[in-house]
């Protein structure tokens, strides 16, 4: 089980992300533009890193819905190797059966 502090931590930065997400889109696109002056783009670049650390997708890890573990994580399920094995044997992964363990 991951503390829940960390588990907490992970949550704050979804909230931001979602928050920020048009922001920081558009500060993006105006810094890749092609058509924006020098100016605007340092501009862009200053309001981009005065945003919250943590509203940045790229700072969230994914976690396993049972127990908030990060490691050894499988996308397609949500969870964990631990859950993932544990939903296997009990027949819950469509595709897959005891005997591929």
């Amino acid at each position: 089980m991951a503390k829940t502090s960390m588990v907490e931590r992970e949550k704050k930065r979804s909230l931001l992300n979602k928050k920020y997400n048009k922001k920081r889109k558009e500060l993006k696109e105006l810094i890749s533009g092609p058509h924006s002056t020098d100016e605007e783009r340092a501009n862009a670049e200053l309001k981009l890193q005065s945003l919250p650390r943590d509203s940045s997708r790229s700072r969230q890890r994914q976690r396993c819905r049972f127990c908030g573990r990060s490691r050894a994580y499988n996308r397609l399920t949500g969870l964990c190797r631990i859950h993932m094995r544990a939903a296997v044997m009990n027949g819950l992964v469509p595709g897959m059966h005891k005997a591929s363990w």
